[in-house]
Formats: C-alpha cells, sequence, structure tokens
C-alpha cells in the first residue's frame, strides 16, 4: 500500500468508528411498576384453602324414629317447639296423667341434664341418676329425677303452675346433628314409677330416622 493509501485509511477509522456506534442503541429499562414478565410468580403451598372456604359439616343422623309403648296417648302440642306429646295414664291414686315430650333444642347434654335437674327440689331422699348409652349408632344419656317438680316450659304467658311433691322424670337426650333431641316423661312418682318398663324399651327402640 502507499503512502498515500496509508493516510486515506488513517482518516476515515474515527468516522466509521463513530457510525458504528450510533447505530448501536442501548435498551431502556423498563418502566417503574411494570411487571417482570420474566419471572414466574410464586405458586400456593399444596394443600392450602382460600380464606372463604367452608368448614366440613359434622355428619350424623337429624332425626329419631321410635315405637311408642302400648297404652301411651298421643295427644296435642300444647307448643309449636313440640315435635310430638304423649300422655300416659295414671296409676291408681295419683291426680294426674304423667305426659312425654318430644323436642329438639340446642346446648350440651350437661347443660341439658342441669336444667332438668334445676326444675326438681330435692330432699335427702330424693335422687338423680344419669346413663349415658349406645344404642345403634346413636349416643343417648338417660335421666331419672325424683322430687318436687318446681316447673318447666308451659304455655306462652300461662301462669307458672305450683311445686309439684312427690314427682319423677324418666329422661332420654339423643345426640343429632343440628340439634339434640329429648325425651322428657314427667308426671307423679308412682305413675312414672310404673311406667318406667315401657319407657325402657322406649329408648331401646330409639334409632336415626
Amino acid at each position: 500500500m502507499g503512502t498515500r493509501n496509508r493516510r486515506f485509511a488513517a482518516l476515515i477509522a474515527p468516522v466509521a468508528i463513530l457510525a458504528l456506534a450510533a447505530c448501536e442503541k442501548t435498551p431502556e429499562p423498563p418502566p417503574s411498576g411494570a411487571p417482570d414478565k420474566a419471572r414466574p410468580a410464586p405458586a400456593a403451598p399444596a394443600g392450602s384453602t382460600s380464606p372463604g372456604a367452608a368448614a366440613p359439616q359434622r355428619k350424623g343422623p337429624t332425626d329419631v324414629a321410635y315405637d311408642v309403648p302400648e297404652g301411651w296417648q298421643k295427644a296435642e302440642n300444647p307448643s309449636p317447639m313440640r315435635k310430638a306429646t304423649f300422655k300416659i295414664p295414671r296409676a291408681e291414686g295419683d291426680a294426674e296423667d304423667a305426659e312425654m315430650s318430644v323436642s329438639q333444642a340446642g346446648g350440651t347434654v350437661d347443660q341439658n341434664v342441669q336444667r332438668w335437674s334445676g326444675q326438681f327440689e330435692r330432699g335427702k331422699e330424693d335422687t338423680t341418676s344419669r346413663q349415658d348409652r349406645k344404642i345403634g349408632e346413636l349416643s343417648v344419656t338417660v335421666v331419672e329425677i325424683h322430687g318436687t317438680f318446681s316447673g318447666g316450659m308451659g304455655m306462652p304467658g300461662a301462669a307458672p303452675a305450683g311445686p309439684k311433691p312427690k314427682w319423677a322424670l324418666l329422661g332420654a337426650i339423643v345426640e343429632t346433628d343440628g340439634a339434640l333431641t329429648f325425651f322428657k316423661l314427667t308426671g307423679p312418682e308412682k305413675t312414672v314409677t310404673a311406667a318406667k318398663p315401657a319407657f325402657e324399651k322406649f329408648v331401646e327402640s330409639l334409632r336415626a330416622k
């Protein structure tokens, strides 16, 4: 290469470098707050549930079927809270028939046993007994109370009944779904005692409905 050509190459080299630098543009950074598409969102932990997910409900029988003993007479319910009412004919010498109510309500078994016990004024010779049984698939608590019956749930607006000495209660509380089911037999002590064998057969007949 001649001296002239070498001088010409030396002159155009800086120009070529400047042109090449102008063609290469540095990429601008994404605007602040823009999502990073290249980075995936973190996965939810296995087995997690949404905050609004409903908890599983307790399963079990919602109602109870039974066999009514011979001689028990079905009566009109005095309150819409009753599912059924039965009259048990009085024993000789008693002034009243006994009555069994069938109902459903909330609360625990212990709370309702205490409520029944609180309806009696008991002396030294009066007793309260409780048995927890398993009858088929049902959990049943059987209660027997003797004493002076001081009251229960009467008709709305009615005057409370006075204390009734020498009365008794035979009750069964069945653990059913949503609410407990109650079978409560109350009446004069002689009548309730005479009805106890039939009540025991009645309890043994309880089954899921």
